[in-house]
């Protein structure tokens, strides 16, 4: 279905969305060029100007064309915390022509050979943290290191914030001489060469979460990046007077086309968290009075639960809203009781870099993905014949539209399978399960492989998960398939209890509660209780882990 196929669409939103016919870094330069004394970043108080920011961002270009070498179509590892210089680092990128290659700060060495080694770069930008990671390829695989530190960041701002002692750490001596402080390279003054690239030049390759076998690269031109950039800021009504709360991590698509490119787009400000820290989060929105905060649900769960949210002002927010789970409709419940603000649930993948779903402002749902959003078509597809399906049947999702990668990095086979053609048309096979309503909006169902079998009877993690939300002890809820001797697999919670009802609540409880909840072969046949769940660094949960711990002993 198409933007043109709903009766509702929002009357505040064209049906089609006109992109700019230029680069990513001429963003920057725009709103550099509109608000020059405007604050860009807000880093545990420290601010940074747009002025300063485009400055910075020409040195970085200049230095990286200059004295490392990058041309044209050039792929650059960036590997850093969210920060003032992550930005700066991620732009100057682009004014240089070259590929912006972004990859997960929790990465460890033989993970990062392999982005090495796929995406060919030779130059790498690291926050100095990070440094001994990225070490043993200094010389070899990686002729350049350009090395930030991010107390450079703070200067001499006093702030009440516990600033995590990564961030205050002083800048420390280089003991390469393929490596150059971040300092260095801003004080060589290099001018770059004049900005070049076309919008369907390659602007980012941004690997996948690697679940299924090694990471792989995902595509994207200028264009792609502008989509849900433009139709981000347009949907959630972003302005040059928004201040954007930036939890997300920027290496993924949330945080880099909502929480920077969509920000910088619209001229407003940034307050950056390296790390998710619900206090500072609750600090931020507070002091400097957000407006914007893309995230997935845990940190919604979180910044609730956390103690000092209470004595908090949340009332500037205007628009909270994100994807990657679903919110539990109690929790979603819970912030518009605190702040007065719907979620908004968004669906998307690092493959359409970000949302190819929204739900519209005037018409928001809990636990619904929306409607396709500009210029995107998503049909319900029977996964194994590839035919449509009717409104409320289960099936795979796919999508086609502007913001569809170009396709895998040197992976042309994987670009194949992940294909579809319907009529002629090429649709992206997301791997989630999912239905339509009447009215065309999307209801997630779990990813294609996730589902459990239990008797023959089809459990849906995410609905189960849903519904634990709801009891008044529970915090956070994972549920995954256990092996059992009779039914072949059965349902297991793990779980987060809140606070105060730690040590004061038994599995058995838990179970019997579910029974009033979801039918009886929904309800799980055991419970654990753990005092957090695995998180991925886009702090998603990931279940894979406690379900393969499940069955290692099979």
């Amino acid at each position: 279905m198409t933007p043109n196929d709903y009766p509702d669409w929002p009357k505040q939103f064209p049906r089609s969305l006109t992109v700019p016919e230029t680069s990513v870094w001429h963003n920057l330069l725009v709103s550099a060029q509109r608000y020059p004394r405007k604050t860009v970043s807000v880093f545990y108080d420290a601010r940074l100007s747009y002025a300063e920011l485009l400055e910075q961002t020409e040195r970085i270009a200049g230095f990286l064309q200059q004295d490392c070498g990058v041309r044209r179509g050039d792929r650059v590892i960036l590997f850093m915390q969210n920060c003032p210089q992550f930005m700066a680092a991620y732009y100057a990128i682009l004014r240089a022509d070259a590929v912006v290659v972004p990859v997960s700060p929790m990465n460890v060495a033989a993970e990062l050979e392999h982005y090495l080694d796929d995406s060919g770069a030779t130059v790498a930008i690291v926050g100095q943290e990070l440094l001994d990671r990225i070490a043993p390829f200094a010389g070899g695989k990686l002729g350049h290191l350009l090395v930030a530190t991010y107390s450079d960041a703070l200067g001499d701002t006093v702030t009440e914030l516990d600033v995590p002692a990564f961030v205050r750490a002083p800048r420390q001596p280089l003991d390469t001489d393929v490596a150059t402080a971040w300092a260095d390279a801003i004080a060589a003054r290099r001018i770059p060469l004049p900005h070049g690239v076309a919008p369907d030049d390659l602007a980012a390759i941004l690997y996948t979460s690697g679940t299924t076998g090694k990471p792989k690269g995902c595509m994207h031109s200028h264009r792609t990046l502008m989509c849900t950039i433009v139709g981000g800021a347009l949907w959630v009504r972003a302005s040059q007077d928004s201040v954007a709360l930036a939890t997300a991590p920027m290496f993924h698509v949330t945080g880099m086309q909502h929480s920077m490119g969509a920000p910088i787009y619209a001229g407003a400000t940034i307050a950056f968290l390296p790390r998710w820290d619900p206090a500072a989060a609750g600090y931020l929105i507070e002091r400097y009075r957000c407006t914007h905060w893309a995230n997935v649900p845990t940190m919604v769960v979180d910044l609730l639960a956390h103690p000092s949210t209470a004595g908090r002002d949340l009332s500037s927010m205007v628009n909270i809203f994100g994807g990657g789970a679903s919110m539990p409709e109690a929790v979603a419940q819970e912030l518009f009781d605190r702040c007065g603000v719907e979620y908004m649930e968004a669906y998307g993948m690092t493959e359409t870099i970000s949302q190819t779903h929204m739900n519209p402002p005037n018409q928001l749902r809990k636990q619904c993905l929306g409607i396709p959003t500009f210029d995107t078509e998503s049909l319900v597809i029977d996964p194994d014949s590839g035919r449509p399906l009717a409104p409320g049947q289960v099936g795979e999702i796919v999508s086609r539209g502007p913001q569809v990668m170009l396709g895998y990095w040197r992976n042309a086979e994987a670009t194949r399978a992940t294909f579809i053609d319907i009529d002629g048309r090429a649709f992206l096979r997301t791997g989630d399960l999912g239905r339509i309503d009447a009215d065309g909006f999307f209801y997630i169902a779990d990813r294609l492989k996730r589902m459990i079998n239990a008797s023959g009877y089809k459990v849906w993690p995410a609905e189960v998960e849903a519904a634990l939300f709801n009891h008044p002890a529970i915090q956070e809820a994972c549920i995954v398939a256990a092996p059992d001797e009779r039914r072949g697999e059965t349902v297991k919670a793990y779980v987060v209890l809140k606070t105060e009802f730690r040590d004061r609540i038994a599995a058995a409880e838990i179970i019997e509660w579910s029974r009033g909840q979801m039918a009886a072969y929904k309800i799980p046949r055991s419970v654990a209780f753990v005092d957090s769940l695995p998180r991925s660094g886009t702090g998603k949960i990931q279940w894979r882990a406690l379900q393969e711990a499940e069955w290692s002993g099979r």
